[in-house]
């Protein structure tokens, strides 16, 4: 049996550490090993590698974050880079290796493979899908999505308490980078009046004109909720603050006193144990990942349930039919395109969101 290396990479989700405890316990199970690369690419250019075994991590599918740790590594952005890497791969016998992480983190997988063919090395690239922004396509949900969901409306929750007891409007930015699913989901799971996603492409006026129209209904004396929650994507260019600032100038010119308050949940969002939902993605992916290797697939990325638009990608997966082989090239052109807002699943969210109106303003 060979020797299977693993690594996780870019902004840690809830539900890498599961990923990684699936990774090793199915391949010891089968006779195999598995080495840790600590901290990311840089580790894997250091050579820092950590031999897990499944008593090692035992527990590693409650704790968040990553306990192999993560790092942005501009060395490994270098044709120089890669090549440490592939020596560090090479000194240890690793033909095998598996990246958990988002679109920068699977591009970097695809960039060592061809170094690799470059210089005549074996080696095999699998990638998982970690990233809370749920913006890599071909997969309907990443690790860590679910869990980030979870935090973010725990977190309104609290804040509508608030809200609603002193008659406040609140702008509260979630994570999700240039992707609106979390800002979008959270306020339909939250009951928000509005949200703003950068899938709209709206101007600033325009999305003043939008929330001051949410507040002003909000507030009839007579029939109003008195309250308001705007979920907003940290992806839309407008600042939160600069939001409010600019808000609370229009209401007062109106003569409606309105107190408003902004909240960034930030970092919050990314920590945490994963959810039930993301273990088990996670265990699912990682089994995956571990098979197609053994079956010899290359520079490809295990997918969970691809959305319904068209004929699924990729070749289903034997052992478990809600896990997909997806080649790394069609996944990063289409991840692409999801950020250009080209991709139809991004027309496909917004129709969605559109149809939960007249419940929720966009």
């Amino acid at each position: 049996m060979r020797t299977i290396a693993v690594l996780t990479s870019g902004g840690d989700a809830p539900g890498m550490n599961a990923a990684v405890r699936a990774i090793v316990g199915v391949t010891c199970g089968l006779g195999g090993t598995v080495l840790g690369v600590r901290h990311g690419y840089q580790g894997l250019i250091a050579a820092d590698f950590q031999p897990l075994t499944p008593a090692a991590v035992d527990g590693w599918n409650r704790r968040g974050g990553s306990v192999l740790g993560s790092s942005r590594s501009l060395p490994f952005r270098t044709p120089e880079g890669r090549a440490q890497a592939l020596d560090s791969l090479a000194a240890q016998g690793v033909e095998d290796l598996v990246v958990i992480g988002g679109n920068g983190s699977l591009a970097g997988a695809r960039a060592l493979a061809a170094s690799a063919r470059d210089r005549g090395q074996a080696l095999r690239v699998v990638g998982i899908p970690a990233s809370i922004d749920n913006d890599i396509a071909t997969t309907s949900l990443s690790i860590g999505v679910d869990t980030a969901l979870g935090t973010i409306v725990e977190c309104c929750d609290k804040i509508l308490d608030t809200a609603s007891s002193h008659a406040r409007t609140f702008l509260v930015e979630v994570m999700g980078r240039d992707c609106g699913y979390l800002a979008m989901t959270a306020a339909v799971a939250t009951g928000a009046d509005g949200v703003l996603y950068p899938e709209a492409r709206l101007g600033e006026d325009e999305i003043l004109a939008r929330v001051a129209a949410i507040v002003r209904r909000a507030y009839v004396p007579e029939d109003g909720r008195h309250r308001v929650l705007i979920v907003k994507a940290e992806g839309v260019a407008l600042p939160v603050e600069t939001l409010r600032e600019r808000l609370d100038a229009q209401l007062q010119s109106e003569g409606l006193a309105v107190e408003t308050r902004s909240v960034v949940l930030g970092h919050v969002v990314r920590g945490g144990a994963p959810s039930a939902t993301d273990r088990l993605i996670a265990g699912r992916l990682g089994h995956a990942a571990v098979r197609a290797l053994l079956d010899g697939r290359d520079q490809v990325m295990t997918a969970w349930h691809p959305p319904p638009l068209g004929e699924p990608p990729g070749d289903a997966l034997a052992l478990d039919p809600y896990v997909r082989l997806v080649p790394l090239d069609r996944v990063l052109r289409e991840t692409d395109a999801i950020a250009a807002g080209t991709h139809p699943i991004a027309a496909f969210r917004a129709k969605l969101l559109a149809a939960a109106e007249p419940f929720l303003a966009v």
